[in-house]
C-alpha cells in the first residue's frame, strides 16, 4: 500500500472512531421528537462561538432519491463495527441506512409500488428497529444493524387499501403514553387530489401490533377503506376525493395534553352537525391508542371559513400542529400552533379547542395573524425554541422568508405570539440546535445551508457550497454535524478540525 493510501486508510478509522466515540444524542423521528418541535436539545458541539467554522464534510450519492429528512441513531453495533446511522426513505421506497461518518449506503431495502412518498422514517426508542412506509400500502419493520425485516406479531402493518389514490407522504411519529409506545401513521391523496382517497390515522401499538383506524371522512367507520362495498358514503353529489392529513410531520403527540393531534386539509365538513362525521379542514385531538370515541374525536378546532378553505384548496391542514412549550410562570397552559397553505397562523388552547367545549363547534381560536413574511401555499413546518430568558419562540421558514415570533400573554394570562423579526427570500424547513437557527435558503439558482440567531433573525454563517432545487427535504442538527438530503445527495456539514479534513481532500499527500 503506498504511504497516500496508508495515510488515508488510518485516518478514515481514526475518523470513525471518533465519530462513534463522541455521538452521545440520537435524532430519531421527524422534527426531533413526537412534537416535531425541530428543537435538539442535546446538541452542544455546534453552537453560535463556532458556526463560522463549518463546511461541508461530504457530498455522496444516495442509492434513490429523497424528498425528506433524514433521521440518526448514533454508536449502532454491526459486523462491521459500531456506527452512527442515518435513515432516509427514497421517492421510490427504499429505505437507507447510510453510515454517518463518511455517507455510504450501509443497507438498503426497497418495497415497490405507486410513487411517490415523501414520507421519513422513525426510529424504536429501544433503538432495535426502524420504521418506514412502503409503496405496497404496509408500513414496515426493519432491524437497524443489518436492515433484516421484521415478518412476525402482525408486520408488516396495514395502512391503506387503495395506494392507486392514497399514499404516505407525511413522516412516521412514535410516542408513548403511560407504559404503552405507539407508532402513528397518516396518509393523503396525489398530486392534483385525484380519486375516491380518504385521509386517515393508523395507530399501532408496538407491544402487540394491534391497530386502530381513526377515519377523518365517516369516522363512524374504524376500517380501512377499500374501493369496493367498505367505502365513505359521500355526503355531496360528485364529491370526489377525502380530507388528506397533508402536514409533513404527520400526526403530532403532546405529552401534556395525553393526546394525539392531526390537521385535515381538503374534503368536507358536516360535523358540526348531530350524527355527522366528516372532518375535512379541522384539526382533530384523538386519545393516544387511535381510536374515536362515540365515532367523535377527542377534541377538534375548524375555522368558520372552512368552506371557502375547501372551496379554494387552500388547506388548513398544510403543516402539522406545532406544540408550543410555555413557560414555567404559566404552567398549565396547553397552545397549539396551527399554519394553514394560506399562511394564516391558528393559535389555539388545546383544553378546549374550539372555545365551547363541545367537540365539532366552529371558531375559537385564540389568535388569527398572518405569517409574518407571507407565503401562501406554505407547506413548511415550523420549529419552536425557549430562550436563555425562557421565552418561547416560534420559528418559520418557508418560501417566503424567515420569521421570529414570541410567545406573550396578557394581563389577564392570555396567550398571543409577537413578532419579533422577518426577513424575505425562500427557505425550507426550519430546525434549532444550541441556540442556533438552521434552514436552507435561496441562494443564486440554487440552495445554501444557513445559521442565524434566533432572537434576531441576522445570519451567522452561509455555506459556500450549494444543495440543488429543494421540495420537502429539511435539515437535522445533531452531534455536531448537519446532514441534510436534495434527491439523490446527502450533504454533511460541521466545524471539523484540521486532522479529520485530511480524509475529504482530494490529492492530499502527506
Amino acid at each position: 500500500m503506498r504511504a497516500k493510501d496508508l495515510w488515508r486508510a488510518i485516518s478514515a478509522a481514526t475518523l470513525s472512531a471518533a465519530f462513534a466515540t463522541a455521538s452521545a444524542a440520537d435524532w430519531m423521528q421527524f422534527g426531533y421528537d413526537a412534537t416535531h418541535s425541530g428543537r435538539n436539545t442535546l446538541e452542544t458541539t455546534l453552537g453560535a462561538s463556532n458556526v463560522d467554522q463549518i463546511q461541508r464534510r461530504y457530498q455522496t450519492t444516495l442509492t434513490a432519491s429523497v424528498d425528506g429528512a433524514p433521521v440518526y441513531l448514533s454508536n449502532v453495533t454491526t459486523t462491521s463495527g459500531t456506527k452512527d446511522l442515518l435513515f432516509l426513505l427514497g421517492t421510490d421506497g427504499t429505505l437507507m441506512a447510510v453510515d454517518a461518518a463518511d455517507g455510504s449506503v450501509f443497507w438498503h431495502h426497497q418495497e415497490s409500488g405507486m410513487q411517490p412518498t415523501s414520507s421519513s422514517p422513525a426510529i424504536d426508542p429501544g433503538r432495535q428497529y426502524v420504521y418506514a412506509y412502503g409503496l405496497d400500502g404496509y408500513v414496515h419493520k426493519y432491524r437497524v444493524d443489518n436492515g433484516n425485516e421484521v415478518t412476525s406479531g402482525g408486520w408488516p402493518e396495514l395502512i391503506t387499501l387503495k395506494t392507486n389514490v392514497e399514499k404516505v407522504a407525511a413522516s412516521l411519529t412514535i410516542a408513548t403514553s403511560g407504559a404503552t409506545t405507539y407508532l402513528y401513521v397518516v396518509t393523503d391523496g396525489y398530486a392534483g387530489d385525484f380519486g375516491d382517497y380518504q385521509g386517515h390515522l393508523t395507530t399501532i401499538n408496538l407491544a402487540n401490533g394491534n391497530q386502530n383506524v381513526f377515519n377523518v371522512q365517516c369516522s363512524d367507520q374504524t376500517i380501512h377503506f377499500d374501493s369496493g362495498a367498505n367505502n365513505c358514503e359521500w355526503p355531496m353529489s360528485g364529491d370526489s376525493g377525502g380530507s388528506g392529513i397533508w402536514g409533513r410531520g404527520g400526526a403530532t403527540f403532546d405529552a401534556g395534553t395525553n393526546r394525539v393531534y392531526i390537521a385535515t386539509g381538503n374534503g368536507f365538513f358536516d360535523a358540526n352537525v348531530p350524527g355527522s362525521y366528516n372532518w375535512g379542514d379541522s384539526v382533530l385531538a384523538v386519545l393516544p391508542d387511535g381510536a374515536p370515541r362515540s365515532a367523535l374525536p377527542d377534541d377538534s378546532y375548524t375555522p368558520t371559513n372552512f368552506q371557502q378553505l375547501e372551496d379554494q384548496d387552500t388547506d388548513l391542514g398544510s403543516t402539522s400542529l406545532v406544540i408550543l412549550p410555555v413557560p414555567a410562570a404559566h404552567a398549565g397552559q396547553h397552545i397549539g400552533v396551527q399554519i394553514g397553505k394560506d399562511a394564516k397562523i391558528r393559535l389555539i388552547d388545546l383544553t378546549d379547542m374550539s372555545g365551547t367545549n363541545i367537540i365539532g363547534s366552529t371558531g375559537g381560536e385564540l389568535q388569527l395573524i398572518d405569517v409574518p413574511q407571507g407565503g401562501g401555499g406554505m407547506s413548511e413546518q415550523a420549529a419552536t425554541w425557549i430562550d436563555g430568558n425562557g421565552d418561547t419562540w416560534l420559528l418559520i421558514a418557508n418560501r417566503a422568508g424567515v420569521s421570529g415570533l414570541r410567545l406573550r400573554f396578557t394581563n389577564q394570562n392570555v396567550p398571543f405570539l409577537e413578532v419579533e423579526w422577518s426577513h424575505g427570500g425562500s427557505a425550507r424547513s426550519a430546525v434549532v440546535a444550541n441556540g442556533v437557527l438552521y434552514y436552507a435558503a435561496a441562494c443564486s439558482s440554487s440552495y445554501c445551508m444557513n445559521a442565524a440567531d434566533p432572537v434576531t433573525g441576522d445570519v451567522l454563517w452561509t455555506s459556500s457550497e450549494h444543495l440543488a432545487a429543494l421540495h420537502w427535504q429539511s435539515p437535522i442538527v445533531v452531534n455536531g454535524a448537519i446532514y441534510i438530503a436534495d434527491g439523490t445527495h446527502l450533504h454533511r456539514f460541521d466545524a471539523g478540525d484540521v486532522a479529520n479534513d485530511t480524509i475529504f481532500v482530494s490529492g492530499f499527500d502527506p
